[in-house]
C-alpha cells in the first residue's frame, strides 16, 4: 500500500513542507486558485529532487498542453477516473526512471 498525505490545497502543502520526510509521487492537479500545479511541483522539487508527478485535471491534456500548463511527457490522469485507472497511473509514474518534470 501508499501513505498518502492530503492538502486541501497548495498553500497548505507548502506549509506543510518542511515537516515532510520523504515524498516519492506527487499528485496534484494542474489549475487550482492561487498556483498552478506546475509551479507547486517546481516548489517540491526543491525541496525532494527525486520526487516524481502525476497531474490531474478534468480539462483534456491538449487544452492544458496548449496554454503552456504542462509540458508533453509528463504522467496526466484525466478526471473523472475510476480507482483502478488511478492506481495504474500511480504505479507507472512511479515505475518511471524518466524524470519528467514540467519546465
Amino acid at each position: 500500500g501508499y501513505r498518502v498525505i492530503a492538502f486541501p490545497g497548495p498553500a497548505e502543502a507548502l506549509e506543510a513542507m518542511p515537516d515532510l520526510e520523504s515524498i516519492d509521487l506527487m499528485m496534484t492537479d494542474v489549475v487550482m486558485p492561487g498556483m498552478n500545479g506546475k509551479e507547486l511541483a517546481h516548489r517540491f522539487l526543491g525541496r525532494f529532487p527525486g520526487i516524481k508527478f502525476l497531474f490531474m485535471s478534468g480539462y483534456t491534456a491538449n487544452i492544458i498542453a496548449q496554454h503552456g500548463l504542462l509540458d508533453e511527457g509528463v504522467h496526466f490522469l484525466h478526471k473523472p477516473f475510476t480507482p483502478l485507472e488511478l492506481a495504474a497511473r500511480v504505479r507507472q509514474a512511479l515505475d518511471d526512471p524518466r524524470s519528467v518534470l514540467p519546465r
